[in-house]
């Protein structure tokens, strides 16, 4: 199954815009488990176990798992997730940005080491650092475009000769003549929650293709706002959450008090749907 098609199918099952982002930080785990690293799968488990049926996809970051020497409990995080929910896509947040051989071994790491659904990526070296992540039929390709963080108008918010703004740039290509390149896999956009208004932008450029959007919970991105500017019938938007979902408790209950989380998120971003 495509990327997009799980992602369409888990969203409809759940009735859910929501992604919960695994961010493990032992020194924030429950009890006996905190600053342990090799307790990190346990605690992922435990919070995908808790939500799974209220999500439309979960986004592990790498450096959380890869800054342990974590990356094999990585692995069997992702079989973990398709062991208890087969049909929700995994989104590996890697941010790769390489080109050649580097990036056709990054795109191996994504897609056969770890079997996720789909990567993040940067495209800022261009189409051919791209290109080798195309070769795997179905999967998301989902780039960075006006990124949550506020160091993003740096460069994204720069105005190229033309007069578009960096941002625009990179979505009209991806909904363009990347898009046409892609053969068999899919482009999806990178947009911040916290910035509603060039979300309504990108969405106006690259109308059908699939938007990650974090920011929503710790980043302050408003989740009502957030749905009004990005989603559309025909393009979808996937509300990414971490810290908000993953550390709502403390203690023994860490993962019903996250599982709470995870349904007030979902039922905020369910009510800012037209």
């Amino acid at each position: 199954m495509s990327f997009t098609a799980a992602l369409d199918g888990a969203a409809r099952r759940a009735r859910s815009l929501l992604c919960v982002g695994l961010d493990p930080e032992p020194a924030r785990f429950p009890g006996a488990w905190r600053n342990d690293p090799a307790r990190i799968y346990d605690f992922c488990a435990a919070i995908v176990d808790a939500t799974h049926d209220l999500v439309c996809a979960f986004k592990p970051q790498f450096a959380h798992f890869a800054a342990h020497g974590a990356e094999p409990q990585l692995e069997r995080l992702i079989a973990h997730v398709r062991a208890v929910a087969p049909g929700v896509p995994v989104i590996l947040d890697a941010k790769r940005g390489d080109i050649g051989s580097t990036a056709e071994m990054y795109a191996r790491e994504a897609f056969v080491r770890y079997r996720a659904d789909a990567v993040t990526l940067s495209p800022f070296l261009g189409l051919d650092s791209i290109e080798p992540y195309m070769r795997h039929a179905g999967r998301g390709l989902i780039l960075l475009c006006r990124t949550s963080n506020p160091g993003g108008a740096d460069l994204q918010g720069q105005a190229l000769a033309e007069g578009e703004l960096l941002y625009e740039r990179i979505a009209r290509l991806a909904a363009g003549p990347w898009k046409a390149r892609a053969g068999e896999s899919e482009l999806g956009l990178v947009v911040g929650a916290t910035y509603p208004r060039e979300l309504a932008r990108v969405r106006e450029l690259a109308p059908t293709l699939p938007l990650l959007v974090p920011g929503v919970g710790a980043q302050g991105g408003d989740a009502r706002a957030t749905v009004q500017a990005g989603w559309r019938p025909d393009g979808p938007i996937v509300v990414s959450s971490s810290r908000a979902i993953l550390y709502a408790g403390e203690g023994e209950g860490f993962a019903a008090a996250a599982r709470a989380a995870a349904e007030d998120a979902r039922a905020q971003l369910e009510a800012g749907r037209p």
